[in-house]
């Protein structure tokens, strides 16, 4: 049989039911379409994840008050509720370890943040001039913090570009204005640069003050929420970490390192965990996608043998006037093959333009791999093969005097 006969005897076939090919090619729609939003959605969550670790800033340990604890809660903010380290402890390891590069101490909290006429709630930090290097923060108006503010407690307020614009229009000018926290006035001095990020932890929302100023002012206590170090290399990481714990071990006359009242996080070891825990997630949400896949090409085994029931007479006479074996196997399966390849073909679309919609409705972040689609179309294909491989054969043996005479 020619190739061109073929594609039109599976033409005529695929049409003669039209409803039956529709559902059928229905079912590996969805399969395709949920295997790609499924793993577009986990392979956002994975680069969300990474870029909120890289946005912390670089090479860094994070040191907490408190237990060690987990992955989760570090990247969620990692600051203890216990009070254990203060802003000597911070000072400290910047004057005692040389490859300590720069070291910020923060403690924050949310707040409600008023201007004349509006306010909003947002994450107030106190914080050092290290902010800027050790958290990657460029400052657009106006001037950071200086060692003078932190030494003389100075009421002054650096605004994420979100709070400006929240507090004084887009277009106003902030610098020199008055904001009011916990009723005191602060004069802004300084706007950073828009940063973007997760609302709830972006620095484009949060207020940035003196440490000291903060201390005296809003907390009422000389502790710390958490202390950034960070080190000169990606190589001198681990070694920063254990002269960390060293000296914070002697600082609080602690000889068993198990019950240290702090706990010391690496970030490049943070961000290969988070990287596994969302490869994990994406192949767990990719696999429970495919189960619709295997029930597709069920689908198709079952049109396709009912097809070659209701064609039995039909078999039998293209054997009797001359059709082989392989010419009945190639139809039936050609037609396998063509229900999932248009299946496969609209699933793409469909679930690239659902992975689209989501991430651009704002949702959840999503993010669309070739290969991800490679592999769901390959799947595809080799379910229409596998699928149609029985039903083909079955058709292809039926004995041409037997099949005349079935009714």
């Amino acid at each position: 049989m020619k190739i061109e006969d073929l594609i039109e005897e599976i033409g005529f076939a695929l049409l003669a039911n039209k409803v039956r090919s529709a559902l059928t090619i229905l079912g590996i729609v969805i399969g395709i379409g949920s295997v790609i939003v499924m793993v577009a959605i986990g392979q956002g969550s994975q680069s969300s994840i990474q870029s909120r670790i890289e946005s912390l800033g670089s090479n860094l340990i994070v040191v907490t008050p408190g237990a060690q604890r987990g992955v989760g809660m570090w990247v969620s903010g990692g600051r203890g509720s216990a009070q254990t380290l203060t802003l000597d402890d911070a000072y400290a390891i910047k004057n005692e370890i040389p490859i300590a590069v720069a070291v910020e101490p923060e403690i924050s909290s949310r707040k409600q943040v008023l201007a004349k006429g509006t306010n909003t709630n947002v994450q107030v930090v106190g914080t050092v001039p290290d902010y800027l290097s050790v958290r990657n923060l460029e400052i657009g108006e106006g001037a950071f913090l200086s060692e003078q503010d932190i030494k003389n407690k100075s009421k002054v307020a650096i605004l994420g570009a979100t709070v400006k614009d929240d507090l004084f229009g887009e277009d106003a000018e902030a610098l020199g204005k008055k904001i009011r926290i916990n009723g005191l006035e602060f004069t802004v001095i300084g706007v950073s640069l828009p940063k973007g990020g997760e609302a709830m932890n972006s620095q484009d929302n949060m207020v940035f003050l003196p440490i000291t100023t903060y201390q005296q002012y809003l907390s009422g206590s000389k502790y710390v929420s958490s202390i950034y170090v960070s080190a000169a290399s990606q190589k001198v990481m681990g070694d920063l970490q254990n002269q960390i714990t060293t000296l914070l071990l002697e600082r609080h006359n602690i000889s068993d390192v198990s019950k240290a009242d702090f706990s010391t996080t690496n970030q490049a070891d943070i961000a290969e965990t988070a990287s596994s825990v969302a490869n994990t997630f994406t192949i767990l949400l990719a696999s429970v996608a495919s189960i619709s896949l295997l029930v597709g090409g069920i689908g198709i085994m079952n049109m396709m043998l009912t097809t070659v029931t209701e064609r039995t007479r039909e078999i039998g006479l293209r054997k009797a006037i001359g059709a082989r074996k392989k010419d009945i196997n190639l139809q039936f399966l050609g037609e396998a093959v063509a229900l999932t390849f248009l299946g496969g073909l609209i699933g793409i679309i469909l679930g690239y333009l659902v992975a689209w919609g989501v991430n651009y409705f704002g949702f959840t972040t999503t993010k669309i791999s070739l290969w991800s689609i490679f592999l769901a179309f390959g799947v595809a294909a080799l379910i229409g093969i596998t699928f149609g491989y029985y039903p083909a054969q079955r058709a292809s043996k039926l004995n041409p005097i037997e099949a005349l005479r079935y009714e």
